[in-house]
This record gives structure tokens, C-alpha cells and sequence, in this order.
């Protein structure tokens, strides 16, 4: 059995940001997830770079880490429970005026990462530049590609960077794991465009045996300024070859506390 978790952190823009990642650190000792993905993962852009970097997976490119890192603080204070994860970090914009945006995979097997620039801009200025981090790791024995994503509207560039993000995962015919805030809530164009890939995957919130939970943003939040729905915009999607046995929304109060303005999904697969 395995157990994935994915959720835009929000990370340092979130009020009381070092309570929230305790919580979160905190629920993936007691869940044990085998993967983790994160979006929105920030630093300071002028804060003191890093001197020890334990178990990150570097990709040429990317800004060196600093000591604010979210990942990194995230990663370290795992280690103080006794839990050692591999890491790596795509970086995708200057976000808020302050912060270098990205986003994280936390994987207990080894990770062979890259950063798939998906959109038309490739300029940190511009907050439309996106990557997807893609990582190579073994998951119940199998190889698989997993990805963390932070993608945009379905009229503001998904098409787009789905179209180059597919032709890429398509390519290097492995078993994929998509994770992430895709921005496009269950139903709609990107949605569905997702769901008819030439990937042939599969929404964990669908396929589960056990689902709980409908919906990963509620009012209006930052991308979603006027919204009055319950949408679910954070999904995972595969084409992994084993039973999906729960797919339940996380962060949202009940049984985890709210550490973002984004719910998070939880998926456990089996043998």
C-alpha cells in the first residue's frame, strides 16, 4: 500500500505560516506518505541561501536555496520526527513582489527530477511562467513518473501548457502520478480535456473505493477573486496500473486541520 498527499501550501503568505507547517509535518508522520507534492513552495528572494541542503535533488537551473525555504524547513523538521525524505523544487516565478515560486515533490524513495517549462512565458518577472517538476522514483515496486503541478485557467493558458506537459509524459512512456492545483475545477473544459489525454488517466476521486469529501476551495481566494462556489480544483490523476482504494479531501477542518487556503487530496493505491 501506498499513500500520496498533495496540497497548495500557501506557504509563507498564510497567517501563522510555522504553526501550519508543523501541522502539516505532523500529518505526514501519522499518514506515512510514501509522496508528497506542494505548490506555491516560496523563499525570500534576498534571504540567507542555505549552508546544508539534506536529501534535496537539485535541478540545473533553479534558484540556489535559502534558508526560508518551505520545503526545506518542511523536510528538516520531518527529520526532528525521524522521517528522512528526498526532495526537489521547480521554480516557476517571482510571486507577491518578494518570494521565489515554485513547487515540491517529498518522495521516501530516490527521486531523478526536471523542470518541464509548460507555458509560452519562460520569464520569472511574469507570474504566466510555469513548470511542472517531474520526478522519476519507484512506488510499490514499479517505476513511475510522478508530477507536482500548478497550472493556470483553462483561458489564461492551460491549454497550452497541458498540450506540452502531455506530449512530454506521452514521450517517456512511463506510468505517470499527477498532482496538484490544476486550476480547473471537476466538469469543466480543462477538466475534461484531462480526462480524454492521450495518457488515459484516471481522477482518484472517481476511481476510489472510498471518496470522501467534494471540494478544495471554497469563496474567493487569490486566483479565484469573486468566486461564491465549492469547487474542486486540486485533483490527482493516474495511469498507474493498481487499485485506488480512498481518495479523501484533507486539510478542511474535519479529521486535519485547515493549513491553506487550498484543501488537500489524499490517495492511498494498493497492490
Amino acid at each position: 500500500m501506498a499513500k500520496l498527499v498533495t496540497i497548495n501550501t500557501h506557504s509563507w503568505m498564510e497567517e501563522n505560516p510555522l504553526e501550519k507547517l508543523e501541522q502539516l509535518a505532523q500529518a505526514i508522520v501519522k499518514e506515512d506518505y510514501d509522496i508528497i507534492c506542494l505548490q506555491e513552495v516560496n523563499q525570500e528572494i534576498h534571504s540567507a541561501l542555505a549552508p546544508q541542503l539534506d536529501g534535496y535533488c537539485e535541478i540545473k537551473g533553479s534558484p540556489a536555496i535559502h534558508e526560508d525555504h518551505y520545503a526545506l524547513n518542511l523536510v528538516r523538521r520531518l527529520k526532528e520526527y525521524g522521517r528522512d525524505y528526498n526532495w526537489s523544487w521547480a521554480y516557476n516565478h517571482i510571486g507577491y513582489d518578494r518570494y521565489h515560486e515554485g513547487v515540491a515533490i517529498l518522495a521516501k524513495a530516490e527521486l531523478a527530477p526536471q523542470a518541464v517549462l509548460v507555458s509560452n512565458a519562460d520569464d520569472e518577472y511574469d507570474y504566466h511562467t510555469r513548470r511542472a517538476l517531474v520526478a522519476e522514483t519507484i512506488l510499490e515496486g514499479k517505476k513511475v513518473q510522478v508530477a507536482s503541478l500548478h497550472l493556470s485557467w483553462w483561458d489564461k493558458g492551460f491549454q497550452e501548457e497541458w498540450g506540452r506537459l502531455e506530449g512530454v509524459l506521452v514521450a517517456q512512456k512511463l506510468p505517470v502520478i499527477l498532482m496538484g492545483d490544476f486550476n480547473n475545477p471537476q466538469g469543466n473544459q480543462g477538466y475534461k480535456r484531462i480526462m480524454d489525454s492521450l495518457l488515459s488517466l484516471r481522477d482518484s476521486h472517481v476511481a476510489a473505493e472510498e471518496v470522501v469529501g467534494d471540494h478544495t476551495i471554497q469563496a474567493d481566494i487569490d486566483g479565484w477573486e469573486g468566486n461564491q462556489q465549492l469547487l474542486k480544483v486540486d485533483h490527482v490523476f493516474t495511469n498507474l496500473d493498481l487499485p485506488i482504494k480512498k481518495s479523501i479531501v484533507v486539510f478542511d477542518g474535519k479529521e486535519s486541520p485547515v493549513i491553506s487556503d487550498h484543501f488537500g487530496v489524499m490517495v492511498e493505491i494498493t497492490r
